[in-house]
């Protein structure tokens, strides 16, 4: 059984702090110090960690804690590079770690310096402990997710795939709890949807600033972006999310399942989205029932005084499982018309967990049934990408929860590469906790010898 002693989820917060307080904002990464402080970390756990850099600064973290070999090994996963954050919008630093209401905050504190933190601290217990388990431990610590996975787990898993194969893995997205209609439910990703970044040309004729052309490059780009705003790509039904979806229905008083089950109908289910006040939840909900297409970068003209005869418009297409990028490039020209010329910028398939039943998962629910009896763990499908895109080719089975409990007034979503990232202090700890005990129980077992 789980300790659960203050000391594990003091050591867990501690590395937290450290690990905010290292700039890995990717572009540059520069991941190197924080693989450093972890190897540091299992080397005193008396640990074999190898520090791996994939180009100068580009650095991961492996270690291993050797079990008995009954069962095949266990993969506990994170990423340490972070988005960029603009200090000037932060009520503290983004680098700072400071501890402040409560709160850790800091870019990181999320996602996912957290996972990197409470594994560490989990796998150094179990070493210090002279704990030999049923299945070998893996932890790697990751670099570049947040720009491709290139540098990290995709590295890794070309180059040195004996150190980091394992059976099961548990990483990001999941483990947090939302909350709809009153209910509280926490997450366990079992699949993630695809990437398709694409590049939109639009032409017209080129002219003087002062003879304005209702035809040009720039108004039809926008025409077809506010047709993309009225109109979305259509909705589609796959079996996470109708999983999900009947989760979620379940727990509602009976008046209520009707509505969430209408999320399975198309044209109920726009209705319903437009209806739900909390846009948050409206946004995440819409993610798991089609794909999506979101303007990100415009790029038109270079002289005020000339009109210019091309203009691009970068999306970032994400798809559902069972949808392929022609499926996708289909449904973003019906919206988008005739006029534009696509073009991929770069594509990952969408990851699905199967069989997504396993013992890990039995692990997750029973241990949640103990520690959270009101709330219900529902399957979830993240909308962006995360390490499983690379360790799923190694055949690795993948669990999105790295679990940290929110007070109700945040949301997880506003707060995922958002200003003021942040985590509860009690809420690490519970996470710490509840990870402990997963990794315990399925990893260990009945089974456990102690001494090496």
């Amino acid at each position: 059984m789980s300790t659960g002693d203050s000391e594990l989820c003091q050591h867990a917060l501690s590395l937290c702090q450290k690990l905010i307080r290292i700039d890995t904002t990717n572009p540059p990464g520069n991941e190197r110090p924080a693989a450093d402080l972890l190897a540091t970390e299992l080397s005193e756990a008396g640990l074999d960690p190898q520090v791996l850099e994939s180009a100068p600064g580009r650095a991961n973290v492996v270690a291993r804690l050797r079990g008995t070999g009954e069962e095949p090994p266990l993969l506990l996963t994170a990423h340490l590079d972070v988005v960029e954050a603009d200090a000037a919008s932060w009520t503290h630093p983004p680098f700072s770690g400071e501890i402040v209401d409560g709160f850790l905050w800091g870019r990181g504190a999320l996602d996912m310096k957290h996972m990197a933190a409470m594994s560490t601290a989990i796998i150094t217990r179990l070493a210090r402990e002279g704990v030999r388990p049923r299945r070998d431990i893996i932890f790697a610590g990751v670099a570049d997710e947040e720009a491709g996975c290139t540098l990290g787990s995709m590295w890794l898993c070309d180059n040195h795939p004996e150190l980091v194969r394992a059976d099961l893995a548990l990483g990001e997205v999941g483990g947090f709890n939302i909350q709809l209609a009153g209910r509280s439910f926490f997450t366990v990703q079992v699949a993630e949807k695809g990437v398709c970044w694409v590049r939109a040309r639009f032409r017209g004729e080129p002219g003087h600033g002062s003879m304005p052309r209702e035809d040009s490059a720039i108004h039809r780009a926008a025409a077809a972006l506010e047709r993309l705003r009225r109109k979305d790509l259509p909705l589609h039904s796959t079996d996470v999310a109708r999983d999900f979806v009947a989760a979620m229905a379940s727990a509602q008083p009976a008046i209520a399942r009707p509505f969430v089950r209408g999320l399975f109908h198309p044209a109920v289910a726009r209705r319903t989205l437009r209806a739900l006040k909390d846009r948050s939840v409206a946004r995440g909900l819409r993610g798991i029932l089609g794909n999506t297409a979101s303007p990100t970068v415009v790029r038109a003209g270079s002289k005020t005084n000339v009109i210019p005869g091309m203009a691009e418009v970068e999306i970032d297409g994400r798809t559902l499982p069972g949808q392929t990028t022609a499926d996708f490039l289909r449904e973003l020209g019906d919206v988008l018309g005739p006029e534009a010329e696509l073009s991929v910028m770069r594509e990952m398939p969408p990851v699905v967990t199967e069989p997504r039943e396993s013992p890990l998962l039995d692990t997750i629910r029973a241990v949640m049934k103990e520690r959270e009896p009101e709330s219900t763990v529902v399957p979830y499908m993240v909308m962006g990408y995360t390490d499983a895109k690379a360790f799923s080719r190694l055949g690795t089975r993948w669990y999105g929860f790295a679990p940290l409990k929110l007070p109700p007034e945040l949301r997880f979503a506003d707060l995922y590469h958002g200003t003021d990232e942040r985590v509860p202090v009690d809420g690490l700890a519970w996470g710490t906790d509840v990870l402990d005990e997963v990794v315990r129980r399925f990893a260990v077992g009945k089974g456990a010898s102690v001494g090496r």
